[in-house]
């Protein structure tokens, strides 16, 4: 009996993952072969889906592994403010989503203990400056 129903609990959760978005690794494998002007749109799906991993880790006391994922957050958020910079294209999305993914680290941060805080608040830092960078290439100063 119990058999049958841990069954019948997995199937759903398989065609879930089946049916469902592309893992990080597959969105990393297509990463190379996307043009330049759809870059950034794929490495934000990346860094949101590394953090969400990053959110579940860190809830369930395994912080060496969140770390991990909240560095994959970082690197491809300054990925696609490079790539979005570059092409002048979705610049304005990429700002929008950093701004949430920096609101979402700062409820994680306020979830841990003192001494755990490190790395987090780093992360926070290092994506200010890609909104920052974001800003400077939407609205130049001087250029009027």
């Amino acid at each position: 009996m119990l058999a049958v129903l841990a069954m019948a609990m997995t199937v759903p959760a398989t065609r879930a993952l089946s049916a469902g978005e592309p893992t990080v690794d597959e969105l990393k494998a297509k990463l190379s072969a996307t043009a330049v002007g759809e870059k950034p749109r794929l490495c934000l799906q990346i860094a949101e889906k590394q953090l969400a991993e990053a959110n579940k880790l860190y809830a369930g006391a395994d912080d060496d592994k969140g770390n991990a994922s909240l560095t994959d957050v970082v690197a491809y958020s300054e990925l696609a403010r490079d790539y979005a910079i570059q092409a002048h294209k979705h610049e304005k999305q990429t700002e929008i989503a950093v701004r949430g993914m920096t609101r979402k680290l700062t409820q994680v941060l306020h979830s841990l203990p003192h001494e755990e805080q490190s790395v987090v608040k780093d992360a926070i830092r290092r994506l200010d400056r890609v909104r920052d960078d974001l800003l400077m290439a939407m609205f130049p100063k001087g250029n009027k």
